[in-house]
């Protein structure tokens, strides 16, 4: 199968991949401000916890987890379909390295829900040291995407 994108296009494709993905950075600092309320309110005793419970944080956490899990995922396979596209392979360096291990931690990361909702704390800790650790690598994946994309753009 050959799939012909037009020469005009490709080049623009370039800009979707980390739009998605400062979209995607600003969710995952959410996800984590939820995930602090929910520690909060499971933390918390009398009129405190009454009132945290009304946020129903636990179900954004979840919902907008779920949202990230599933960008995080397209998105890293679509900023490297689209590198494919516009120069026949992929560069294999440390951006895509951080970008493959990232989407594996998401995924671990989600899988230990069920083991959090019936209580276990190795889930949960393992879960919080996961996310921190990806919110850490998405920081730096950050950086190193503008300055691909810095490249990208000089040689337009």
């Amino acid at each position: 199968m050959n799939l012909s994108i037009p020469e005009s296009i490709k080049p623009w494709l370039n800009f979707i991949h980390p739009a998605l993905m400062w979209v995607l950075l600003a969710l995952t600092i959410y996800a984590l401000y939820l995930g602090v309320q929910i520690r909060r309110t499971r933390n918390a005793e009398g009129d405190l916890k009454k009132e945290l419970i009304k946020g129903k944080f636990n179900i954004k956490h979840h919902q907008i987890g779920s949202v990230v899990l599933s960008v995080m995922v397209l998105g890293m396979l679509g900023g490297m379909a689209v590198t494919y596209i516009n120069n026949g392979k992929l560069f294999f360096g440390p951006h895509l390295l951080a970008g493959l291990g990232m989407t594996g931690m998401i995924a671990v990361s989600a899988s230990l829900t069920p083991f959090m909702q019936k209580g276990a704390g190795w889930a949960r800790y393992t879960h919080i040291a996961l996310n921190v650790t990806l919110l850490g690598l998405f920081g730096w994946q950050a950086l190193t995407g503008v300055e691909i994309l810095q490249r990208i753009i000089s040689k337009m």
